[in-house]
């Protein structure tokens, strides 16, 4: 056995330490440090917001700007244990916040709120910098593994650690992009010290689909535009894509919690898809049946109801004999064509996940109540929520109303303390 492994653990004490330095931590982090408190943020990385600055390469979805009432609605059925969190920290004041910290705002034609640089790392700058202007600490390559005698215990470059603290927050995130630090590893950490968990699953993710050789080798990679795509879920507008294993992108997300449920339940689910939306049934079928019997089957389906290419190939995928159907067959299957697919794809895979921390584990003021002086917030706590923004806010928001929780309990404690005479947090 080497000698830092026979050395006892570094012993730290601080005043409030979050462990997770995502946009739910960061975000306690400031309203804690803004009110006076001591502050350090612990994180397994080398650096901090790693995923926020993935996702926001190409455009970081702050919030969205739809109505508020429609808003909360997408959390589904946890929105009322969710609401107060939001109510705190809407939409509006997300844009607010982002425009205090340089990064002004807009809002897509789909109502999707973005930074003017469609950049996350400004925005992380400008944030960390704030954070440290209020005398936030910082400590990166800390993995946090467990308890220890009611301190924290990371593992450390130097050697293993342990941390004092009055109040904690844990804000590890859930298992999707685990390369970005949210492996979920902490499951088995709060299963084994009695907190009830959900079986953590992939939420905005792609499925498989049984595809063809011929079909995945031709049309791997390729969008499908301007279709609706119905299931439990509702009908939804938009696009997606063709991978080699199924399908994946933003109309699929929004289908994604349905389709896996029906999954679970059922052992099978179906998407089903309108490849013409601007048409109706009767006209594409009336179109079809005007056109002379000649013209090619790839023909009759571009100039009767505008499909061609990989709508095309995806309608002979799904059904191979829809050439030799009637103009009325034909026409119900492009207004409804039932795509199959067979499973979710990996969680590591998933843009965000749904399970973790059962609801009734956790108080109002985001404190479990099983670790008196522990708080969680962020996705490790059992919600989803489709793309668009909501995720990002509800991490924001839920970081932020943990930050009240604890400094609630920190107040409390010290007003006892007081009156008892003894010294208190």
């Amino acid at each position: 056995m080497s000698v830092a492994q026979d050395a006892a653990p570094a012993v730290e004490a601080v005043g409030v330490a979050i462990v997770g330095g995502g946009p739910a931590g960061l975000a306690a982090a400031e309203v804690l440090a803004a009110d006076g408190f001591d502050v350090h943020v612990f994180d397994a990385m080398p650096s901090f917001g790693r995923k926020v600055l993935l996702a926001g390469k190409t455009g970081l979805n702050l919030t969205h700007a739809e109505a508020y009432a429609s808003f909360v609605t997408r959390y589904g059925a946890v929105a009322p244990r969710l609401r107060a969190a939001l109510d705190a920290f809407p939409p509006l004041a997300v844009i607010d916040w982002a425009d205090g910290l340089g990064a002004a705002c807009f809002t897509g034609s789909s109502g999707r709120v973005f930074p003017r640089v469609m950049k996350a790392s400004p925005l992380m700058r400008a944030w960390l910098g704030r954070l440290a202007g209020l005398g936030v600490q910082f400590h990166t390559r800390h993995r946090w593994t467990g308890f220890s005698d009611g301190q924290l215990r990371f593992e450390t470059p130097p050697g293993p650690k342990l941390v004092r603290f009055d109040a904690c927050l844990l804000a590890l995130g859930g298992a999707s992009w685990p390369r970005m630090g949210s492996d979920g590893t902490w499951t088995s950490i709060l299963a084994a010290a009695g907190v009830e968990i959900a079986p953590l699953k992939p939420a905005n993710c792609g499925f498989d689909v049984a595809w063809s050789e011929s079909f995945r080798d031709r049309f791997a990679g390729a969008p499908l535009k301007s279709v609706t795509a119905t299931s439990a879920a509702g009908t939804v507008p938009g696009e997606f894509v063709i991978s080699r294993h199924g399908i994946e992108g933003s109309l699929v997300y929004a289908h994604s919690a349905a389709l896996r449920d029906a999954l679970e339940k059922d052992g099978h689910a179906e998407l089903v898809l309108d490849l013409a939306p601007g048409r109706s049934e009767t006209r594409i079928a009336g179109d079809l049946s005007r056109l002379p019997a000649k013209v090619s089957f790839s023909n009759r389906l571009r100039k009767a109801a505008g499909i061609e290419g990989v709508k095309g190939a995806l309608l002979r995928e799904v059904v191979p004999d829809i050439s030799s159907q009637s103009p009325q067959k034909i026409a119900g299957i492009i207004k409804a064509l039932p795509l199959a697919v067979a499973r979710a794809r990996p969680i590591a895979e998933a843009i965000s996940s749904a399970g973790g921390i059962r609801w009734d584990a956790v108080d109002d003021g985001y404190m479990l109540k099983g670790l008196p002086g522990v708080f969680v917030a962020g996705e490790m706590i059992d919600w989803e929520a489709p793309t668009g923004g909501y995720l990002l806010t509800a991490c924001l928001a839920t970081g932020r109303a943990a930050a009240v929780g604890i400094a609630a309990r920190l107040r409390g404690a010290r007003a006892e303390a007081r009156s008892s005479g003894s010294p208190g947090p």
